[in-house]
């Protein structure tokens, strides 16, 4: 153990937080993920800044509201100049280092007028969040050439699956019983086995390429934080065996959604319901085929992340890691009729979040489950300070953590926000919505969530009463519901006039305005007299030099 530990930061994406044993599923069993857990702790209500992958990242990554840096959708350039997680460390003497997702896109327009170039060192770092790329796989491209950035694609080329697009051609498809190859992007083939074997699959290789760079890591020295990021068990729906077979109808939990959400005069909430991928995941049909891949993609993530903590306790480096575990938001899986994520609801929204902290200070926390409200945003400033990096609060939105990993007071929060930007969607098009109005967000106190859609009036439920948020309560005349919308309205408000751009307020700068205004403006004096009683200092008192 250091003073300066290292961070193993494991992100999944689209996982839901109830498709954990640790969090109450009944049939899929995550004993690794269950153990880290057990030795750590376990948070019940953390939420992300937005429930799509891009903006929900971002935050993640700067520790800052959607608002606040600008990348409100999957390919909206993070700008140059938005500090990042990575810069952060770096400033500090450490490394921040990415294996797998970010689903980053660089601000190529703001380096070309900076005259930065991307293939330089400042050009990478600005390109990929500030992290330096170990090894980068965004996936999700279906169509086209190989991404320039990813080495899986080089990788399973090298292991004989050889074609334009290997990701897409094997590792999220399958075959049939005649050997033709069927594409995971059609949801009906879920259920085939994955044309690479396991230890060809993207979850382990980059397992693999995590262990690696710590390997790489032990003889350079300097503190770390690895974004270990993969990409399952997001669509593509599609697991390599013996995974692909593991669960069936059996496994699957009931849908959480009534009849009178079908019926909803809410029209942006029809226009959700409305759109294809809800109308798919509406059908049992389609939930028989994805949910036992989905499941079977988390029980392989499970057995990857039993084997690298495995490894690092052999290579000691347990002993000196602080541990997070989470997700960028979660999957509704034909719950409240819909499909994909989107919107609000607590299995889109929440995500597990778990971190195990092996410093003594945080022992006495380990085991314990905290039902605090935090956000995403909070990981950033838990990391920095964890690794001695000074407080930026005039930068970073989010609060560290380590109060609660330690179990004592000193942390607490009134509410989560979330965003969304649906201007590209089918339900701005349905409704005709322009892109400067196609937006929502969500204000949550811990019982009451609140979503303000702009131009529709809102959508509200009570999570005490109510917890599978099936009665939308955004229209109710009950005078208690009026005056919880108009609570949550004007808190939304407050929140969103907050300073939030001024991240060049350092301390030093907010000192010399300080002085500035106490002694150096003189606009507003009268006379001599009324100068010398404010100030207590004689006007004048400077002696004027000749230029020569």
């Amino acid at each position: 153990m250091t003073d300066r530990p290292n961070v193993l930061w494991i992100m999944a994406d689209q996982l839901r937080f109830d498709y954990l044993s640790c969090y109450g599923h009944p049939h899929l069993h995550t004993p690794h993920i269950d153990a880290l857990a057990d030795r750590g702790v376990r948070f019940t209500n953390a939420y992300v800044q937005s429930p799509v992958c891009g903006p929900s990242r971002m935050s993640a990554y700067t520790g800052r509201y959607v608002r606040s840096h600008g990348s409100t959708w999957n390919g909206m350039p993070l700008r140059v100049g938005e500090p990042a997680l990575g810069d952060h460390l770096r400033a500090a003497g450490a490394r921040a280092v990415l294996v797998g997702k970010t689903h980053m896109t660089a601000d190529a327009e703001g380096m070309a007028w900076l005259g930065i170039d991307p293939d330089s060192q400042i050009g990478v770092q600005v390109s990929q969040c500030g992290f330096e790329p170990f090894d980068r796989d965004d996936g999700l491209h279906p169509d086209g050439p190989r991404q320039n950035w990813s080495a899986y694609d080089d990788y399973l080329v090298a292991q004989g699956y050889a074609s334009d697009n290997p990701w897409s051609d094997f590792a999220n498809s399958g075959l049939d019983a005649d050997g033709a190859r069927l594409s995971a992007w059609l949801l009906k083939n879920s259920r085939l086995p994955a044309d690479v074997p396991e230890e060809h699959s993207e979850t382990a290789y980059m397992t693999d390429r995590a262990i690696e760079f710590m390997r790489q890591a032990q003889a350079d020295g300097r503190p770390w934080l690895c974004h270990l990021s993969y990409i399952k068990p997001h669509w593509p729906y599609i697991v390599p065996a013996p995974y692909h077979d593991m669960y069936d109808a059996r496994h699957i939990v009931p849908p959480i959604r009534s009849e009178t959400e079908r019926e909803t005069d809410h029209p942006l909430m029809r226009a959700y319901l409305d759109a294809r991928v809800c109308r798919s995941f509406s059908r049992d049909t389609v939930r028989e085929h994805v949910i036992p891949a989905y499941m079977g993609l988390i029980k392989q993530l499970d057995d990857n992340l039993g084997r690298l903590f495995a490894w690092m306790d052999a290579a000691g480096l347990s002993e000196n890691t602080i541990i997070a575990f989470t997700s960028d938001h979660g999957d509704y899986m034909g719950d409240h009729w819909m499909g994909d994520k989107d919107f609000y609801h607590e299995m889109a929204v929440k995500v597990p979040l778990i971190l195990a902290d092996p410093r003594p200070a945080a022992k006495a926390a380990h085991g314990t489950v905290s039902d605090a409200l935090v956000e995403m945003i909070d990981l950033a400033p838990t990391f920095m300070a964890a690794m001695g990096c000074p407080p930026k609060p005039h930068v970073v939105e989010g609060r560290d953590l380590a109060p609660i990993l330690q179990g004592v007071e000193g942390f607490s929060r009134r509410y989560a926000i979330s965003q969304h930007d649906y201007h590209w969607s089918e339900m701005a098009r349905t409704l005709d919505q322009p892109q400067e109005h196609a937006h929502t967000t969500m204000i949550f106190d811990g019982r009451w969530k609140y979503i303000r859609c702009e131009g529709f009036r809102p959508v509200l439920f009570d999570l005490q009463g109510d917890p599978q948020e099936l009665t939308d309560l955004g229209a109710s005349e009950i005078p208690e519901h009026s005056e919880v919308r108009a609570r949550m309205e004007a808190a939304l408000l407050d929140w969103a006039t907050r300073h939030h751009t001024r991240i060049t307020a350092t301390p030093a700068v907010l000192e010399r305005q300080k002085k500035a205004a106490e002694g150096g403006i003189l606009i507003g004096f009268w006379d001599e007299a009324e100068y010398e009683a404010a100030t207590g200092l004689t006007f004048g008192d400077r002696t004027p030099v000749r230029p020569d």
